[in-house]
């Protein structure tokens, strides 16, 4: 079996906004170390001074540490296939969860907890902390409170564990599932320094030609996932991708509009051209209306034009009298190709929130 013997630092403090700090994992397969990983973090927050007396890692050593996005990849990959074992799991699980999850990635592995093993095995000590289980048990250890140094105390205290219980089946807990793949520099540097805010992203390939485009509502934590992703499709994406650039945009129904139409202008048949029966037609009965919505910055407002029930195109305007002027809004409209799929997301949009004001033009 493969163990993936795991030991975090943290910055401490409040557990909801605790981070990594450090981290090493050793690949044990029952005899020897196969494989390991050891990196400091950088945390993106401050570490807490007592943790920083203990540990001896404080805030300047870190500056120019990776991010955990930027190592995610190789854990998930080490890891792959393995049972994470720790000292005291739940705690080391819950953290490298909590930084999976902060990436919108589902991290899960089977573990193993030798703080449990430990007083199953050797029972009846005064205390089972790694530090007085060392001295009990004449394991040596060097870099107390460092990861790699309690990781591989935690590695000699597995193998006496296992030499007194080989089969620890039972005691596993938890699934597991797998990913890889690592970020080239300059995407990380861009990434780095996207927004988290709403807008769209636009993902270009090596010869300058849109890949992909997203509209979504925090556009440095949707890359990441792409990044973090394992399936085909994302895999393929990631090897394709040379470029990022990204327009903010406050309005979720436009930015939906504009991805589906530059999308659209890419792959003409990428959805397929069946009719769709309106949950609520009145919406679009009449002859001319338009859609309004928040537009790229506060007082802007952004506009979908409607004709006959097909969707002309959209726009963008800033003076509160223009909204009343359908010639005015044609002559700044950017025409879409009208399509059943096209219309489903403004019906679905419709049927799910609400947007600032629709406005029906009589004729």
């Amino acid at each position: 079996m493969k163990y993936a013997i795991i030991d975090l630092e943290t910055t401490g403090g409040k557990p909801a906004d605790e981070a990594i700090t450090e981290i090493a994992i050793y690949i044990f397969d029952g005899n020897n170390i196969t494989d390991r990983f050891i990196s400091l973090v950088n945390p993106e927050r401050p570490i807490h001074w007592y943790v920083q007396k203990l540990t001896g890692i404080n805030n300047k050593m870190l500056r120019r540490a990776p991010k955990f996005y930027e190592i995610a990849k190789q854990i998930i990959e080490i890891t792959e296939g393995a049972v994470l074992v720790a000292h005291n799991a739940s705690f080391d699980y819950r953290v490298l969860k909590k930084e999976f999850d902060r990436l919108g990635y589902k991290f899960e592995r089977p573990t193993l907890c030798t703080v449990k093993l430990s007083k199953e095995i050797f029972p009846k000590l005064t205390s089972y902390s790694l530090g007085k289980l060392c001295q009990t048990l004449h394991i040596p250890v060097s870099d107390r409170h460092r990861a790699s140094g309690d990781a591989l105390a935690t590695v000699e205290l597995f193998k006496m564990i296992l030499n007194k219980q080989r089969n620890l089946l039972d005691r596993i807990e938890t699934p597991g599932i797998s990913p890889v793949k690592k970020i080239k520099k300059d995407i990380v540097r861009t990434i780095d320094n996207l927004p988290a805010k709403k807008g769209i992203i636009y993902f270009y390939n090596k010869y300058d030609r849109i890949i992909s485009i997203n509209a979504t509502g925090n556009i440095q934590r949707k890359v990441k996932q792409i990044y973090i992703k394992n399936n085909p499709k994302a895999l393929d994406m990631q090897q394709q991708i040379n470029r990022i650039e990204y327009e903010l945009l406050q309005g979720n129904l436009i930015s939906r509009v504009i991805a589906w139409h530059y999308r659209f202008k890419e792959n003409p048949i990428f959805s397929p051209c069946t009719k769709i029966k309106f949950k609520h037609p009145h919406r679009f009965s009449n002859k001319q209306m338009i859609l309004i919505d928040k537009g790229h910055y506060t007082g802007e407002k952004s506009y979908i034009y409607i004709e006959n029930q097909q969707v002309i195109g959209y726009g963008f305007f800033d003076l509160e009298w223009q909204k009343q002027d359908l010639e005015v809004l044609k002559n700044r409209l950017t025409p879409v190709t009208d399509h059943p799929s096209l219309h489903k997301i403004i019906q679905d949009y419709l049927d799910k929130y609400k947007l600032e004001k629709i406005i029906r033009f009589e004729s």
